[in-house]
């Protein structure tokens, strides 16, 4: 499980990082972010049904949340980030969902540089 983060699993939680947040998009998913006072990030994925049934929603999920894990340690703290999976993102293999939300995590500014005290 996530070390360092926490699930946003409200809707109104979602709704208030679509609101305010800033988001960046790519041809795959779309990012929102949102600063906030917690010492804990939060994620929350998002792959609604255009993208295929329930089995093909749950395999892109389970993918960015994965993503997310092995790259927590490059996010900064202190931000909600809400992943939206587009339905192009249904047959990709694990590399390009990987380099799809590193893109958007460096293009919204929420990945620093990789620091060395990380491996321990």
């Amino acid at each position: 499980m996530m070390k360092y983060s926490d699930s946003l699993k409200k809707n109104k939680d979602f709704q208030k990082v679509y609101k305010n947040g800033t988001s960046k998009a790519n041809r795959y998913l779309v990012m929102y972010v949102l600063p906030t006072e917690c010492a804990k990030n939060r994620l929350g994925i998002s792959v609604s049904k255009k993208v295929g049934n329930s089995v093909v929603r749950h395999r892109v999920t389970r993918l960015i949340r994965e993503i997310y894990r092995l790259h927590e340690l490059e996010i900064r703290p202190g931000v909600d980030i809400v992943v939206v999976g587009r339905p192009s993102v249904r047959n990709l293999p694990y590399a390009q969902v990987e380099s799809a939300m590193l893109q958007l995590c460096d293009r919204t500014g929420i990945r620093e540089e990789k620091s060395e005290q990380q491996y321990g």
